[in-house]
């Protein structure tokens, strides 16, 4: 497996599931958040739809990775580009418990993030996961359909076990 994309709920544990897929077999991992939004020190800039099509194409072309992000709709390149995808769908109820932890560890500084972590993201963020649930689930399923024979669907991230070919 060297090409994986990640795909699931804020909150249903996709980052800290490419992260350690990434420190396990050595490969590396990208956010589509970080495709989307150029990080800058003092704000960040949406990339226009063409620089972030153009930076997810560059990512695809390359040997390994691993990506990962809740979006569909541009995404389909990788889709067809990986090895295996992987579908986190954890029940509402824990992503929506992940959420919460996440935003106060956040603001206690006990955990980075690449955005602020305000009561406005955070309310955006409980939102997102309940369009999740009544909406975007049902289309990502959807969308994967076409790949169901790579398509690794799970509902907890400590499920998956992968391992580095020798």
């Amino acid at each position: 497996m060297n090409k994986i994309h990640i795909i699931g709920s804020v909150g249903s544990g996709k980052t800290t599931l490419a992260r350690r897929l990434s420190k396990e077999l050595n490969i590396p991992f990208y956010e589509l958040d970080n495709v989307v939004w150029e990080r800058g020190e003092r704000e960040d800039r949406r990339r226009s739809p063409e620089e972030r099509d153009e930076l997810l194409l560059t990512i695809i072309r390359s040997e390994q990775w691993i990506i990962e992000g809740v979006h569909l709709d541009w995404v389909g390149d990788s889709f067809q580009q990986a090895d295996l995808i992987i579908l986190v769908d954890p029940p509402y109820r824990t992503r929506q418990r992940q959420i919460i932890k996440r935003f106060f560890k956040q603001r206690m500084k006990l955990e980075a993030s690449h955005y602020k972590p305000t009561f406005s993201i955070f309310r955006k963020m409980i939102e997102w996961n309940k369009i999740y649930e009544t909406k975007n689930r049902q289309e990502i399923l959807e969308a994967l359909a076409p790949y169901k024979d790579k398509l690794l669907h799970i509902f907890n991230s400590n499920d998956v076990m992968l391992r580095k070919e020798e």
